[in-house]
């Protein structure tokens, strides 16, 4: 006979369990983030090793060659920015000058407009600048962090898929052999997800990044291609990265350029760009690869980074993904695996049972 508790006990229980399961992973988080992006990119690159193994290539060097292919992408990409924040740093001291006097400009402007005096406006502005410090600080801490898993996740993805047979016989034999059928169906399903998934954000990326830099060297705004490519990287942030990536540009043409004219057809531009993007690029190509409703999305991604930061908030739409495929093929767990679905139905079950009530009834 199975006892049955009150739910005020399983509810409990599952919270103290929620609680611990993420106090966890933030614990861990820097074991947990490279292990995790290596497992994304192992993933990734199964396809082409396994394509490479087929025409018979040794299964060691259809793996080292496929990382390298992907460490070459990147490093070309890294390559590119250099350059251009290279060529970018040497104009800095001119922009610093053009800011400068911007800045005193409309100081001036709020001093004659609204009466605050310009040493006061300066004591804000030392105010502000003191309570930055902190934030940069946090900010180099972030970058030695992704230094550091830059590292490791070549390292990770090549014993992933060296040992992939081992992992996935170990997958299978801690479940029955009854149950190897859905355990294989799981398997493959979040395999082709992750894989779409990321192969969606790729395309998203870089259409987003040609848009952007077309838009910018239309207007004349210099570094387009840079601030194009940055602002595209920044979207994948929810609210903040969209924000920072219109700013970017607006702060180049300010000190660069006289008048307003290109500043608002910097923001109609972005502003079309993100509908193109929110309406068309995200459900069609990358959303439509792993099934997750935006209400889930979002309230992930913002977890994700109160976890991890900003790699949590690229690594949380893949896990969410994987936990409605495990959802979908564990009955107990199936209402889980809808609410984080993108169907919505017309009807809730509360006006359904009603109304079968009331067609018994008469």
């Amino acid at each position: 006979m199975i006892k049955k508790y009150p739910f005020y006990l399983k509810a409990t229980t599952i919270i103290i369990g929620l609680i611990g399961f993420f106090f966890v992973l933030f614990i861990l988080r820097s074991v947990l983030m490279p292990l995790s992006f290596g497992l994304m990119l192992a993933i990734l690159l199964n396809p082409f090793v396994n394509f490479l193994q087929r025409h018979k290539w040794p299964k060691t060097v259809s793996i080292t060659v496929s990382i390298l292919i992907s460490l070459i992408a990147l490093a070309s990409l890294i390559y590119f920015l250099s350059v251009q924040l290279a060529s970018f740093s040497d104009q800095l001291p001119v922009f610093q000058k053009k800011f400068v006097d911007l800045i005193h400009q409309l100081q001036q402007e709020i001093s004659h407009r609204f009466n605050v005096d310009v040493n006061k406006q300066n004591e804000w502005l030392n105010n502000a600048e003191n309570n930055m410090k902190p934030f940069v600080g946090q900010t180099v801490g972030v970058a030695a962090t992704i230094l550091e898993v830059l590292v490791l996740i070549p390292f990770y993805a090549f014993l992933f898929l060296y040992f992939k047979t081992l992992l996935l016989n170990f997958l299978y034999e801690i479940f029955a052999e009854a149950n190897s059928k859905e355990v294989g169906a799981v398997l493959a399903q979040t395999k082709s997800s992750v894989q779409q998934y990321m192969f969606g954000l790729l395309i998203e990326a870089a259409i987003v990044a040609t848009l952007n830099s077309l838009a910018l060297m239309f207007l004349g705004v210099k570094y387009a291609l840079l601030l194009g490519l940055l602002g595209a990287l920044l979207n994948i942030l929810p609210f903040i990265g969209g924000i920072i990536a219109v700013l970017l540009p607006l702060i180049i043409a300010t000190v660069t350029k006289n008048g307003f004219g290109t500043q608002i057809g910097i923001i109609i531009s972005y502003l079309v760009i993100q509908f193109v993007d929110n309406h068309f690029l995200v459900p069609y190509i990358v959303s439509s690869k792993v099934k997750i409703n935006a209400l889930i999305s979002i309230v992930i991604v913002l977890l994700g980074g109160l976890l991890w930061g900003i790699p949590g908030m690229f690594l949380s739409i893949p896990f969410i993904g994987i936990l409605k495929i495990i959802f979908d093929r564990v009955p107990e767990l199936k209402p889980w695996g809808k609410l984080f679905g993108d169907e919505v139905p017309t009807r809730h079950k509360g006006e359904i049972w009603n109304l079968n009530r009331s067609r018994r009834g008469t």
